[in-house]
C-alpha cells in the first residue's frame, strides 16, 4: 500500500519523464507539485527505500520497473475516470481533472476493471491522452504539434499538451476539440502565430496555443 502523497509523486515523475531525457530534477518536481525542494528530497528518499525510484543527488530521479508499473496504474485510473465523467455524467472536459485526482486513489482492482469494461475499453481520455491497458501498455500517442505545420497544410486535432482548465476553456471558445479539422492559412514571421481555418471560420492562434495542440495528418 502507498499513501496518496506517494502516488502523486509517482504520477508526477511519470509525466515529467515523458518530457525530459535522463533523470527528473527535484526542482522540476517541486514546481509541478508546488511543494518545497526539501520536501521533495525527503519523499524521493522514501520512494527509493521502497524500490519505486532510482534517486541520485544531482542526477535526478527515474521510476524503477516497480515504480513505473504503479504509476501507470494511477494514470490508467485517472484517465478512465475522466472518460466516465465526461461520457456518462455530462461533465465538461475542463471540469474533470480535479475530480479524477480524487478518484484515482481508489484501490479496488475489480472496480477499475469493471469501469474499463463498462466504458467499452476506451484507448484515449477526453483530452486525447492514451489510457494504459490492464498490462500498462499505452496506445500510440500523437506527437506532432500544430505549430509544426506549414502554410497550406491540414491536420486533425488529436490531443493537447496543456490540459489546464484555462486552456481547455479557451479551446472550447474557439470550437477546437478532438477530431477538429484545421487548415493553416497564415503564419506570422514576427511571432509565429497562426491563422487557421475551422469550419469556414478564420481563427487566430498564438504560438503558445499551437505548441499545445497535437495533430495528425
Amino acid at each position: 500500500m502507498f499513501t496518496q502523497s506517494e502516488e502523486n509523486y509517482l504520477k508526477a515523475i511519470f509525466h515529467l519523464q515523458q518530457e525530459v531525457e535522463g533523470g527528473v530534477s527535484t526542482s522540476g518536481l517541486s514546481e509541478k507539485l508546488k511543494t518545497k525542494a526539501a520536501s521533495v528530497t525527503e519523499m524521493l528518499k522514501r520512494l527509493a527505500g521502497k524500490k519505486l525510484v532510482d534517486y541520485q543527488k544531482y542526477y535526478g530521479v527515474q521510476l524503477t520497473d516497480k515504480g513505473m508499473q504503479h504509476a501507470l496504474l494511477i494514470v490508467r485510473k485517472h484517465r478512465l475516470w475522466e472518460y466516465f465523467l465526461v461520457e456518462c455524467l455530462n461533465f465538461n472536459w475542463d471540469e474533470v481533472h480535479e475530480v479524477a485526482e480524487q478518484l484515482e486513489h481508489i484501490r479496488s482492482p475489480k472496480l477499475v476493471e469493471e469501469l474499463d469494461l463498462f466504458l467499452g475499453r476506451p484507448q484515449y481520455d477526453p483530452h486525447g491522452d492514451p489510457i494504459p491497458d490492464t498490462n500498462g501498455k499505452l496506445p500510440k500517442s500523437p506527437n506532432k504539434r500544430l505549430s509544426q505545420l506549414q502554410k497550406g497544410e491540414r491536420g486533425i486535432c488529436k490531443g493537447f499538451n496543456d490540459t489546464s482548465s484555462s486552456f481547455l476553456q479557451f479551446l472550447a471558445k474557439q470550437e477546437i476539440g478532438l477530431g477538429t479539422n484545421l487548415e493553416v492559412l497564415n503564419i506570422e514571421s514576427f511571432d509565429e502565430s497562426m491563422t487557421v481555418l475551422i469550419d469556414k471560420k478564420e481563427i487566430p492562434l498564438s504560438k503558445t496555443a499551437t505548441d499545445n495542440i497535437y495533430v495528425e495528418d
